[in-house]
Parts: C-alpha cells; sequence; structure tokens
C-alpha cells in the first residue's frame, strides 16, 4: 500500500528471496532507500542454523528480534537474544547465529548501506542439489562477504 510516498508491508510481506535456508521477506532494498539500506524479516525455522560464520566487509547489519530467540556468535562471544531485543553487527566482525529452540524466531535485519539483497538473490539463483562451496564463497567475495569456516571444516 502506498502512502505519502512511501508504502506500508504488513509482517512478512514483501519480496520472497529463497536463499540460506530461512524465510527472507525483503521489505525495503537500495532502490526504494537510495541505497541507504536493505531491510529484510528473517523468519528462522524451529532447530535450524543460519549462515555459517562470516563478515560483511561492506555494511553493516542490526537484527531486532520479534518472536522466539535465537543463539548468537558475534566476535568470539556466545550469546542469547531474544524478543525486542536489538543486536548491533559491525561490518569486519564474524558472526552467525542458530535457533536452537522448539519455536520459529523472527528477526527484523536492516543492514546499511544497502546492497546485501543482490548477494541474497545470486544464492537463490542456484541450481538446487548440493552446494558447490567454491561458487559460494564466490559470489560472497563479490558482495564483499568472506566465509570464517574453522580450519577443519574449510
Amino acid at each position: 500500500m502506498t502512502l505519502g510516498g512511501g508504502y506500508l508491508l504488513p509482517s512478512r510481506e514483501g519480496t520472497q528471496i529463497a536463499a540460506i535456508g530461512l524465510g527472507i521477506t525483503m521489505k525495503a532494498n537500495g532502490k526504494t532507500t537510495r541505497d541507504a539500506y536493505s531491510l529484510f524479516e528473517y523468519a528462522v525455522p524451529a532447530h535450524t542454523d543460519g549462515p555459517p560464520p562470516h563478515l560483511h566487509t561492506r555494511e553493516d547489519e542490526s537484527f531486532i528480534c520479534l518472536a522466539g530467540r535465537l543463539d548468537c556468535f558475534l566476535g568470539g562471544e556466545k550469546f542469547t537474544i531474544g524478543m525486542g531485543d536489538y543486536l548491533y553487527l559491525p561490518r569486519d566482525v564474524v558472526h552467525t547465529f542458530r535457533n536452537s529452540t522448539d519455536e520459529e524466531a523472527r528477526v527484523i535485519s536492516v543492514v546499511s548501506p544497502a546492497g546485501l539483497e543482490g548477494y541474497y538473490q545470486a544464492l537463490a539463483e542456484l541450481p538446487p542439489g548440493p552446494r558447490d562451496i567454491g561458487k559460494i564463497k564466490q559470489i560472497m567475495a563479490d558482495f564483499g562477504l568472506q566465509l570464517q569456516l574453522p580450519p577443519e571444516v574449510s
């Protein structure tokens, strides 16, 4: 719905992006915010890992937990966020998250500046089936992200 030059999107409405095993709903992107930020609503199913440990070199992220709980890893520290909590994830700091509970978690993610939507779209366009880690690392590099797997996994 358009409102005085802006727009309204109810919860879970927007552009769905099937990229990293989560429900990702893009609410705003660079085109709609003059490249200031992107905004996503993540639905993280019960007992689901988020992305592998990684860092962003181009943008900062913020999470606001709408429902449920997420176990987070940020810069070497582990902690849990719950409904109403705000988490700032600065660029160049390794992070990831996981929903270890029996309930879905929902998070609003603001990414500034905009651009992460291109990364998600590139991942969504990969063919179905087993993921080629080399291809994923290339896509990450194209968007200024770096995978930070432990040595025994990489």
